[in-house]
């Protein structure tokens, strides 16, 4: 079984940054494509970026030049380096890791931008 806690969210001024750290609990964390979703709103959630295991990245387009994702192995542990940050990123982040046959989430953090 595979559990994930994220954590780095908070409160941060437009311009900001923040750095999510998601760390995992469990096996074939090197094997698997990680990723960072986000829930604006109620909305279903939306990829923001992710990793395979070869360390190939994919951004979503809002993401694209201010995001970050990067993975560390030996900490098990995947990160969202998140700079120049808009109101409208304020959401819910959530981490994820795909196995085989399943996908196993986080329970989210909250990421509010405010001035």
């Amino acid at each position: 079984q595979v559990r994930l806690v994220e954590s780095g969210g908070g409160l941060v001024q437009p311009g900001g940054s923040l750095r999510l750290s998601c760390a995992a609990s469990g096996s074939m964390f090197s094997f698997s494509t990680l990723g960072w979703y986000r829930s604006i709103l109620g909305k279903p959630r939306e990829l923001v970026a992710s990793i395979t295991s070869d360390s190939s990245t994919n951004y979503a387009d809002s993401a694209k030049g201010r995001f970050t994702i990067s993975r560390d192995n030996a900490k098990t542990t995947v990160y969202l380096q998140m700079n120049s940050l808009k109101p409208e990123d304020t959401a819910v982040y959530y981490c994820k890791q795909e196995s085989r046959w399943n996908d196993y989430w986080g329970q989210g953090t909250q990421v509010t931008v405010s001035s």
